[in-house]
């Protein structure tokens, strides 16, 4: 996150213009921390003169919690997270303290914290959560409007040719909680998938995966219909794999700020054992 001043200020004032949804606290939290670069020099006090021209920039704060959950951003109203692969998102019947949510609940208490979509257990990466009741309404419209980036990467069984396309089905659910896919549009709900091979092997490659829409299993199932499950994806058809995991990670995740409207894109790196499977 970075900004070039427009005028001579004290830098906690641009500070406050590149982030206006953070409370001065956090932003003075950001300076003790020595993330708050001028011109690449770093500077700690709130009252440093930012000449007009000069660029400020922050730069990214490590923090893990409970359960391994990175948080790459917070503000008042919305938590972005790198989950884990094997850490579910919510509550299930079977499972209800250690999941992603939960374990923010408890960092975040006694404030909410609202679920607005969901990663599967085995899937790692980038998720969004809200803060505030405003951003939760927000959120879920965006996400039922499609209104998101949302990349993913796998590593699945075989060789795609062409090298990128569209998938496209009705997917359905079956009271074994399998998700299929079907042309009949009123046993399913759209799904669409856009991907490109990234990387090959003899027997493997590398998927770059964007969603057009975000259904249950959409990638997954989709994968398995074009004849190349996802390794490590027993349910849909996968190769067990050296990883032992399913290997599908979200690694982008763009959107406008509930409340600011302000573009926001977040990432997380492709795990380097999904690129050692790819080595010759």
């Amino acid at each position: 996150m970075k900004i070039i001043a427009d005028e001579d200020k004290e830098l906690i004032d641009v500070l406050a213009q590149m982030s206006k949804e953070s409370s001065r606290n956090t932003l003075r939290s950001w300076l003790k921390a020595e993330r708050v670069r001028v011109d690449e020099r770093i500077v700690k006090m709130a009252s440093s003169p930012v000449k007009k021209g000069q660029t400020v920039s922050v730069g990214e704060r490590k923090k893990i919690i409970a359960g391994g959950l990175h948080i790459l951003y917070e503000d008042r109203h919305i938590v972005v997270i790198d989950k884990p692969e094997g850490v579910l998102s919510v509550a299930t019947n079977f499972q209800t303290d250690e999941t992603a949510h939960a374990f923010l609940k408890d960092h975040f208490r006694p404030g909410k914290v609202h679920v607005v979509h969901r990663l599967d257990q085995d899937t790692s990466g980038v998720m969004l959560f809200a803060l505030s009741d405003e951003a939760r309404d927000e959120l879920k419209a965006a996400f039922e409007k499609h209104a998101m980036e949302r990349s993913y990467t796998a590593v699945v069984d075989g060789l795609l040719d062409p090298s990128s396309g569209t998938w496209q089905s009705y997917l359905y659910e079956d009271a074994n909680y399998v998700v299929h896919s079907t042309e009949d549009q009123k046993k399913g709900r759209l799904a669409i998938t856009h991907y490109t091979v990234m990387r090959a092997s003899r027997s493997r490659c590398l998927l770059g995966l964007k969603l057009e829409t975000g259904r249950k299993n959409q990638i997954r199932v989709h994968c398995q219909d074009a004849g190349c499950s996802i390794v490590g994806d027993k349910k849909y058809g996968g190769s067990i794999g050296p990883t032992k995991r399913l290997c599908l990670h979200a690694n982008v995740l763009g959107f406008a700020h509930p409340i600011t409207q302000r573009p926001m894109r977040f990432e997380s790196p492709i795990p380097e054992a999904f690129l050692q499977m790819l080595s010759p």
